[in-house]
């Protein structure tokens, strides 16, 4: 498959990262879109470079350039995961708004009936941040908000983490061992 992934300016960059780092391990392209924000939020949540993060991907795009390959419907790739989504990125899909390419990319997806995995970061939700899910689910994406499971009795953030990304890779159909799944006793 080739993948969009992009990062935008949300609490939880550590998402984005641990997709790009799950997926390299695979045979799956993956191409980078990371916003201003969510350069700015990876720097404050985490110790990863911008260096190390772009070099988990195959091709890295500038969020501006609404010139770049994928803004396009021509441009063929497979499905698209925004990770984390900020509510500004969701209500910008919501209402159709593609003024970067992050959004730009998710209004491909949606009108060339792609997949599209966001996964909104806020708490608590307001009237209009539910709204705005329900458009984009409406439209075709698929939800996947970050929460914590504990089924699987997780020992640190990692493990957490590891979790809301297997979630995601599992509506990709990509195999991984992420986290113990519910009725596996081989752990």
């Amino acid at each position: 498959m080739k993948l969009i992934l992009a990062i935008t300016g949300a609490t939880g960059s550590i998402y984005g990262v641990r997709l790009l780092e799950s997926l390299s391990a695979t045979e799956h392209s993956v191409e980078l879109i990371i916003s201003e924000w969510g350069k700015k939020t990876l720097e404050l949540e985490t110790d990863y470079s911008m260096e190390y993060v772009e070099s988990l991907a195959d091709k890295v795009y500038d969020n501006s350039d609404l010139a770049a390959a994928p803004a396009s419907g021509s441009y063929r790739w497979d499905s698209m995961i925004v990770a984390p989504c900020s509510m500004k990125t969701l209500a910008a899909v919501a209402c159709g708004l593609s003024d970067n390419l992050i959004v730009r990319c998710c209004d491909v997806a949606l009108k060339e009936r792609r997949s599209l995995i966001m996964m909104p970061r806020e708490t608590p939700l307001t009237p209009i941040h539910i709204n705005n899910m329900s458009v984009v689910s409406q439209a075709g994406a698929v939800l996947v908000p970050p929460m914590a499971a504990f089924y699987h009795r997780p020992q640190t953030v990692a493990d957490i983490v590891d979790q809301g990304v297997g979630k995601v890779l599992d509506i990709l159909g990509i195999d991984h061992s992420l986290f113990k799944r519910w009725g596996d006793k081989n752990e």
